[in-house]
């Protein structure tokens, strides 16, 4: 009898286990914006001299191949306006220009005005 309900218990648990990784996968969390984009405050606050970092292009790039549907992409987009309205001295003319120089194109501006229900 307790093999019979170790077994069900068992089968729950991996049945739960694979609806629920899909939506696992796909869900950014600030957390990981905010880790992610960690090395580009100081250039971010510095007024974006020289040249961008490599770990804060690497950040962005790997955010903008994470971001793949339109709730992520509005999680992240979210994330980075309450992100970037919490650090003082934060230049928003560089954080605009910061994708295009790291060779990413993302579909909006990051500014305190954007609207991150509108991004697809």
């Amino acid at each position: 009898m307790a093999s019979s309900m170790s077994l069900k218990l068992a089968s729950v648990v991996v049945l739960c286990l694979v609806v629920g990784a899909p939506l696992a996968q796909g869900a950014i969390t600030c957390g990981q914006v905010t880790s992610t984009l960690a090395p580009c405050i100081s250039y971010l606050t510095g007024g974006g001299a020289g040249a961008v970092p490599g770990p804060c292009c690497n950040g962005i790039k790997a955010l903008n191949a994470a971001a793949q549907t339109t709730p992520d992409r509005q999680a992240a987009c979210n994330c980075l306006k309450s992100t970037a309205a919490a650090v003082p001295g934060i230049n928003y003319g560089v954080v605009s220009g910061l994708p295009g120089k790291c060779g990413v194109n993302i579909p909006y501006k990051i500014s305190p005005s954007v609207d991150c229900k509108s991004v697809k």
